[in-house]
């Protein structure tokens, strides 16, 4: 199983909480900050085709935009993959 990348901005009030779940639930995951980084921010458009943060891709699925409620949901189904 692949490590998921979570693309964040800084102050990003919901990358803050998305990450606040993902370790509290442990799992292992890569942060991007896209914000101020053109070539990261490229990579976010590519794999979402958005800007908006934050956006989890995670064996190919992406999850962009996002509260808790449906990271939830998103963690549970790759976990039980």
């Amino acid at each position: 199983m692949a490590r998921p990348t979570l693309y964040v901005k800084r102050g990003c009030p919901y990358c803050k909480a998305a990450t606040k779940y993902l370790d509290q639930q442990q799992v292992s995951y890569e942060t991007v900050e896209v914000r101020g980084d053109p070539d990261e921010m490229r990579k976010l458009e590519e794999v979402s085709g958005q800007t908006k943060t934050p956006t989890m891709v995670w064996d190919g699925d992406v999850l962009s935009d996002f509260g808790t409620e449906e990271l939830a949901t998103f963690v549970r189904a790759h976990r039980a993959a």
